[in-house]
């Protein structure tokens, strides 16, 4: 049944590349067949819960814009904005959505009436899950934006608030478990400190390493079959964060023996923030094989902080998706639309015709990546710049089956005097330009 919030749009079609339809596809098909398998198989697009539907338009210098009519602290209210959700899904094809657990239902007055309303309202997610076909590609819990996590949630100094983390995270893992939930992922927004004068920095990661053992521990426990994911961040809120970057969550992983346990759902906007491109995350997520989703988004590059805006750089996507590709493409993972309107986008269809935007330039992109693929534009190339290590002896020199003294009489002896080759950069950039 219609809320009417939407007014008389109907379900976004695809229509072709020529149609100046707002509210069309013309690029995303989803039945259309790439690499094998179909698109909507492919991009598993999932729409999220906080920027669509909780966020009010406020920034750092100006408050509420966006007037909704789901906005309150009442599980009416929550139950009207589920049904929103549900019919944006529909409009817009979405197989999937993604949540917190304060995004789906108001704060209780304790911890034990929050996870209530959070079983209850899972209740009536459940029923709209079964009655559209939409599923849950991921949960996860918010331990960043109540006042109780400023000194963080499983690294705070006060073990009364891992605590309840704990607790927190528990029940969403169970929701999120009811629900067939594709992953669990966990946001550390407030997980590091703001000045080494009051911080132990030893000591928290210590106490983040514990946690996610915990964690770790209750998958398996409850059988769980999803992945659990860690999402990079660099800095924003607090000035330093112990999941910096992919190569960060990497060695932090490592050092507590959770690296073949745990993957990473990478954000276009943190990576810009940590001084990368989203490609370089995917592909070092790749080679140290914790590969699990993305967020989708972009940020402003005018901007100093996560700006949280819908895709529309093909290009960009393009190598993106190319990465995800070479990685196999997702499993469990999927195309999250962590992205919010404008704050004055304030008409309804405006939360429609981002998404389709967002859509459309994602297929664009993971098509031209499909065809780069294809073709081996990219990795012919590559295979030649390294067909020196396939030689017997480059081989055994990686396979440690020479000594440094060994390599060194070698180059010696055969008087070994190498010669710099064009990296042809300029070459490839006009190959990758070529495919968007």
């Amino acid at each position: 049944m219609s809320t009417g919030y939407f007014g008389d749009l109907k379900p976004i079609a695809y229509e072709g590349p020529e149609s100046d339809n707002p509210f069309a596809f013309r690029h995303y098909n989803p039945d259309e067949v790439v690499l094998g398998k179909r698109l909507e198989d492919h991009l598993r697009f999932a729409v999220c819960y906080w920027h669509s539907f909780m966020w009010s338009g406020l920034d750092p210098f100006g408050g509420q814009t966006f007037d909704r009519p789901w906005y309150g602290d009442t599980m009416e209210k929550a139950r009207l904005k589920a049904d929103v959700a549900f019919e944006m899904f529909q409009l817009l094809g979405s197989p999937y959505y993604t949540f917190h657990d304060a995004d789906v239902r108001p704060e209780g007055a304790t911890l034990a009436e929050s996870i209530s309303r959070l079983n209850e309202i899972a209740d009536y997610l459940e029923q709209k899950m079964e009655q559209t076909g939409i599923k849950l590609l991921w949960g996860t819990a918010n331990l960043f934006s109540h006042k109780r996590f400023m000194a963080g949630a499983a690294t705070n100094p006060d073990p009364d608030v891992f605590a309840y983390s704990a607790a927190i995270v528990k029940s969403c893992m169970d929701v999120t478990q009811r629900l067939k939930g594709e992953n669990y992922v966990l946001w550390g927004g407030r997980e590091g400190y703001e000045t080494l004068l009051n911080t132990d920095v030893g000591h928290e990661l210590d106490q983040a390493g514990r946690f996610l053992s915990l964690v770790v521990d209750y998958k398996h426990k409850i059988g769980f079959k999803g992945a659990i994911l860690i999402e990079p961040k660099p800095q924003e809120p607090t000035k330093h964060q112990y999941d910096f970057d992919v190569a960060t969550v990497y060695g932090f992983l490592q050092r507590y023996g959770l690296e073949k346990e745990v993957k990473v759902n990478i954000e276009q906007g943190h990576a810009i923030l940590a001084g990368h491109t989203f490609e370089h995350e995917i592909a070092m997520a790749r080679s140290f094989d914790i590969f699990g989703s993305i967020d989708m988004n972009r940020n402003d590059y005018q901007s100093g902080w996560d700006t949280d805006q819908f895709p529309n750089n093909v290009p960009e996507l393009a190598l993106a998706y190319y990465e995800i590709l070479r990685a196999g493409g997702f499993t469990t993972g999927g195309t999250n639309f962590d992205a919010k309107i404008r704050r004055q986008s304030l008409e309804p269809s405006d939360l429609i015709a981002a998404h389709v935007g967002g859509m459309d330039a994602c297929a664009r992109g993971l098509k031209a990546a499909a065809r780069m693929i294809e073709d081996k534009a990219l990795s012919t190339p590559l295979d030649e710049r390294y067909a020196g290590w396939k030689k017997p002896e480059a081989q055994a020199m990686l396979s440690g089956q020479r000594t440094l003294e060994e390599i060194s009489e070698r180059a010696l002896r055969e008087g070994i005097d190498p010669q710099p080759k064009s990296g042809r950069q300029e070459v490839l950039e006009n190959v990758v330009n070529r495919y968007v």
